[in-house]
Order: C-alpha cells, then sequence, then structure tokens
C-alpha cells in the first residue's frame, strides 16, 4: 500500500483551476521530488495534503485512509507532517521546547496533574525530554536546546523545523523549499539531513523544491507541474532529458 495515494485531485479558486487532475503516489521510504515554476500550484498541493484547503473534486489517502472532512490535526494523526516555505517555529521558546510542542499527542496527563506536578507529569515530560533530545542529536542541535529558536543561525532553524516535523512520528514528510535561502554549504548538509531522516527514520519524503542540484541529487522520482497540470514523471535522469520540463521549467 502506497503511504500517500492522490487520486484527480482539483481545486478551483473562482475561475481559476489551481491545481487540476493531479494524481500522484508516493510508496513507502520513497523520497520523491515535485517541482515547477513559481505559481505552478506545488505549494497548493502541499495545502490540500495537509487539510489547508478542501479539494473541489479529488481523494487523497494517507497510509490508506480518506483525508476527506479531515482537519489538518487530524490529518497529522493519520501520519503526515509538514514544514513551510517560510519558516514558522516558535521563535521565542527554546529549541528543546519547539520539539516538545510537537510530541503533545503522545502525552496524557491531564491539567490537574500539570498543576501539582504529579508522579505522571513528571514521567511524561521527562519522556518528552529524552525524545526531544534525541531528536536534536541526529540533527546536531542538542547543544543549542536551551537557546531561543530565533536566535539559531538560518540553517540550524530549518533543521529544527525538520526535527519538530519528525517529532508527531509521521509516516510522510512534505518538505516545502526547504532548501531556501540557504547557502550552498548549508544546502550540502540539507542534502545529507534528508537522507539521513529517509533512512533512519524510515518515512517517505515528498519535497517541493527550487535547487536542481538538491533535487536531483537525492530524490528517487521527480514529478513536475506547471499550471497545476502535471507534465512529466520520471527519474531525475529522464527528467532532467524531458523536453516539456525543460520548455516549462528549466529553460530551452
Amino acid at each position: 500500500m502506497a503511504i500517500l495515494e492522490v487520486n484527480d485531485l482539483t481545486i478551483k479558486f473562482g475561475g481559476l483551476t489551481a491545481v487540476d487532475n493531479f494524481n500522484i503516489k508516493v510508496e513507502d521510504n520513497e523520497l520523491v521530488g515535485l517541482i515547477g515554476p513559481n505559481g505552478a500550484g506545488k505549494t497548493t498541493v502541499f495545502n490540500l495534503l495537509t487539510g489547508v484547503y478542501e479539494p473541489t473534486e479529488g481523494t487523497i489517502f494517507i497510509d490508506g485512509k480518506n483525508t476527506k472532512g479531515k482537519k489538518p490535526s487530524q490529518i497529522v494523526m493519520l501520519g503526515s507532517s509538514r514544514t513551510f516555505q517560510n519558516i514558522r517555529l516558535f521563535k521565542d521558546m527554546s529549541v528543546l521546547d519547539n520539539i516538545k510542542v510537537a510530541y503533545h499527542n503522545e502525552m496524557t496527563y491531564n491539567l490537574l496533574s500539570s498543576i501539582i506536578k504529579n508522579k505522571k507529569f513528571k514521567e511524561e515530560e521527562a519522556r518528552a525530554n529524552m525524545v526531544a533530545i534525541e531528536l536534536l542529536s541526529v540533527f546536531g542541535l542538542e547543544g543549542y536546546k536551551d537557546e531561543l529558536a530565533k536566535n539559531l543561525p538560518y540553517g540550524k532553524q530549518r533543521k529544527l523545523e525538520i526535527a519538530r516535523a519528525l517529532a508527531t512520528n509521521p509516516k510522510l514528510l512534505l518538505l516545502d523549499e526547504p532548501a531556501a535561502g540557504m547557502n550552498p554549504q548549508e544546502t550540502e548538509e540539507l542534502m545529507d539531513t534528508i537522507k539521513l531522516v529517509k533512512d533512519r527514520f524510515e518515512v517517505s519524503v515528498l519535497l517541493i523544491e527550487h535547487d536542481m542540484k538538491l533535487v536531483m541529487g537525492i530524490c528517487e522520482r521527480i514529478v513536475v507541474i506547471d499550471y497545476g497540470k502535471i507534465i512529466a514523471k520520471g527519474s531525475p535522469q529522464e527528467i532532467r532529458k524531458n523536453k516539456d520540463v525543460i520548455k516549462a521549467y528549466l529553460g530551452e
């Protein structure tokens, strides 16, 4: 069973069809790239997959479960998590607390326990701290755990956002332009990080990105959209040679 299966996905805003008959499957532990020109509909697809928008037509299945009518928080519970083009960390919270916020679904103590700080509260907080520190160590951020998120260098803020997404224990990770604003060295580190995430956490990854070196370097398959429609699918080698892609996106 595919972790993500999208059939005939369409959304219209008034007279504008932003995504038109979009179909994709992402298999278990697969890394797929979604590319296209600015305004092609890539982030709109992500917003549909995560419940921000309700599709006009079509179906979305995450791990075999239909997302129709579900809120973004409910879709997260199905096993999907995402990052954003513009970093959306809790900038005035510590690095550690940014991870713990995403882990809240695993914590079952009630309001009274949090007030009186009983044994259950202390045990679950200790477990959340342990999980958060383990995640930060994967990204080389454990030494920054007490820093405010806004004080991290840009590249490390990007890593923290991915680490926070992983704290929900997803089966599908959606990365929306993770290399945006990064310098070449940070992009190289990010490539290694995404490969590590995929293999260590056995998570499927759907990636939007404009950095073609990154996309061609790590993606197993690539889907290309233009004006909301898929114009090509294939391996990086096939996409690199595709005339429609060259014309619409890479430049003739």
